[in-house]
Formats: C-alpha cells, structure tokens, sequence
C-alpha cells in the first residue's frame, strides 16, 4: 500500500496525505481523521527512503565501536539506540577494529552512508588518524565522543573522570591496610593512562612507592573476552612473581580483574585476605565471578543517555556544550 493508494481510497491528492503523515497544518480535520482511519486500517508505514530524498534527511546515526565482542561496548550501543530511535532515528553499529587507520576508514564509511550524527564510543577515538578523517569526511555534522574529546567544532566530548576514581579505589585500599599495591592495564589507550596516573597520584598521596615499577601491562591485539582474561591471568602471574609482597591489585577493566581472580583461586591466595581486587566498569562480570568483584562505576548509562540527549539536541540546532564530565562511584562487594 502506497502514499497514492492510500490517496486515491481517502479521496484527497498525495500531498495532502503527506501533509498528514508528517502532521503538518492545512488539511481540515474530519479530511484528516478520514486519511489517519486509513493508515491505521492498512498498516502503513512510510517509505523513509523516500522521504529522506524529498527532505534531505537521512535520519541516520552512526555508532562506532572497537570491538562489538566487548560486552561493556556492545551495551552502550544499545543504550544509545534505544534513545535515538525515540526521536525517530535509526542508528547503524559498525565494530572497527583496534588500529587508528581502521577508525579513521568507518569515518568515511559513515559519511557513505549519509548519516547526519554519529557518536564513537570509547576514548581510543581521540586519535590524530580520526580527528583528520572527521576533517575531511564529517565535518559537518555533530558528533559526540564517550569518555574522550577532539579539538574540533562539531565534536562534543564527555569524560569519565576516571583519573579521580582510580585515586579513590587507591584510598579504599590503603583505608583497609593495603599498602603494596599494583595496576594492571590491557591497553595503552587515554583512558588507561587516565587511570594509570590516578594510580600514581594515589601511591604519592599516601606517601608509597614509586608507583612506575607496579603497573604491569598486559596488551595484546587480540580484544576478544577469552584474550583479555587470559591476559588477566598472565598479568597477575607476573605481579605475584616480581612482587610477592603485594596486596592488594588494581585492574584497568573488570575482565582482566577476572583472568585475576582466576590466578588467586589456583595458586590458593586467599581473596580478599591475602590480596584485595578491584576492577573497573562495573560489568555483569564481576557480579557473577567469585568472589564478586569490587569494582568502579565509570556510569555507561548515564554517560550513554547524555551522549544521546546532546546529538539530539545539536541535531534540532540547539547550543550544547563541548564537554562534560561525569563522575564515578565505587561498588564494594566480596574482592576488597
């Protein structure tokens, strides 16, 4: 069933059934009911194709992600397209892969696709490779980056303060007399050396060691889940052989904490007696591994509702701001 089907059956030309569809004045009311009667009996759903070609509207949002095997990613592109569809967008997800030049191709690729927004999910986006591409392909355009920023114009920026949070969990070690700590990190992204120099700042402030000796890199190119527990596991093995006398150990993201966990239960190190763990981003991982994992809340829904409710705003050419920070908590459960 066509706009001119529905036309023809209602009586009326198919710029006025439009007019109705799109709610738009000029067409009388009992005309109106008559035409809504119709779309109503025959299902009709306009063709948004179509309409985007009349209009010069797409109505579509991009989301990038690293890695779609990432259940912390997958989740807030979920978050996020369920806000934009609301407002009556559709979003299309596409996973990019780990290097710069591959994030900078899917900009590309988004401009093919004729978006009219687009959100990228993680601060691995703020890179000189993307930042060139959005230049050159979405400049136009209003993007919003989670947990990273771009010194461009049409780009906003929220940021985890991640730095603060990882300082607090440092603070709720030493609180409960742990003072041999160590931080284990996956990747070398923003937000991991945000986190790291929160580590750091944290050993200083509590007048411990040079805290450059007792962070433990763990990267791999691999961001699949199975790699980065094993990763986890091999981090941990390396702590507890370099330095035995540690006690309680900090973990860039929850899975690596598990890979972690894992370690401690065969080697019969006891959790949190003998070592403390803590983790961040609060996953559905460290509910369900034992012993449950302290963790910190670097807040993805809230972060994923602002970063949505900012491009809608920039898309109805509403003045937003470049930058906003969201705060984070710590969830104490079993491992500290």
């Amino acid at each position: 069933m066509t706009i001119y089907d529905i036309a023809k059956k209602a009586g009326v030309s198919a710029s006025t059934v439009s007019r109705v569809i799109n709610d738009k004045p000029g067409v009388g009311e009992a005309t109106k009911e008559r035409i809504r009667r119709l779309l109503e009996e025959y299902n009709y759903s306009p063709n948004e194709a179509a309409r985007g070609l009349v209009t010069q509207s797409s109505k579509i949002v991009g989301i990038l992600i690293e890695d779609i095997r990432i259940a912390h990613h997958t989740e807030s592109a979920y978050i996020i397209e369920q806000e934009m569809t609301k407002r009556g967008y559709t979003c299309i997800t596409l996973s990019t892969g780990i290097t710069p030049e591959k994030k900078a191709e899917y900009i590309k690729i988004l401009e093919q696709r004729r978006v009219e927004g687009a959100i990228l999910i993680g601060s691995m986006f703020g890179t000189l490779e993307v930042e060139k591409s959005i230049k050159e392909h979405l400049a136009d355009i209003p993007i919003v980056l989670v947990n990273g920023s771009l010194d461009l114009p049409n780009v906003r920026g929220i940021l985890v303060a991640e730095k603060q949070g990882v300082e607090e969990c440092v603070d709720l070690l030493v609180k409960r007399g742990r003072r041999n700590l160590a931080f284990a990190v996956d990747s070398i992204t923003p937000s991991n050396n945000s986190k790291i120099l929160g580590f750091k700042n944290g050993l200083e402030k509590h007048g411990l060691r040079n805290g450059e000796r007792f962070v433990f890199y763990a990267a791999d190119d691999d961001t699949a889940p199975e790699h980065t527990i094993e990763r986890g596991r091999q981090a941990t093995e390396e702590i507890i052989m370099k330095c035995p006398e540690v006690n309680g150990i900090i973990y860039s993201i929850d899975l690596l904490a598990v890979g972690g966990l894992q370690v401690c239960h065969e080697k019969g190190i006891a959790v949190p007696g003998q070592i403390a763990v803590i983790g961040i981003d609060n996953t559905l991982y460290g509910k369900i591994c034992t012993p449950k994992l302290t963790t910190l809340d670097n807040k993805l829904v809230e972060v994923c509702q602002n970063a949505s409710r900012i491009l809608l705003e920039a898309l109805e050419g509403k003045d937003t701001p470049h930058g906003m920070k969201i705060f984070t908590d710590i969830i104490q459960r079993e491992s500290s």
